[in-house]
């Protein structure tokens, strides 16, 4: 499953790049919510699953 992991972090990292270029570009703050949401979740996932805590 460490494909999953990767694919997961990878994500809420791009998702993460995606707030930044939101942000920068003054778009709507309710957009900008869900896409930090969107990436934390992805980013946890993906740690989480890697500890182990999550399966």
């Amino acid at each position: 499953m460490t494909g999953l992991n990767t694919i997961l972090i990878v994500l809420g990292l791009f998702l993460a790049g995606g707030v930044y270029s939101f942000a920068k570009q003054k778009m709507p703050a309710s957009l900008i919510v869900l896409l930090s949401i969107g990436s934390v979740m992805c980013l946890l996932a993906g740690i989480l699953r890697i500890q182990g805590l999550w399966s």
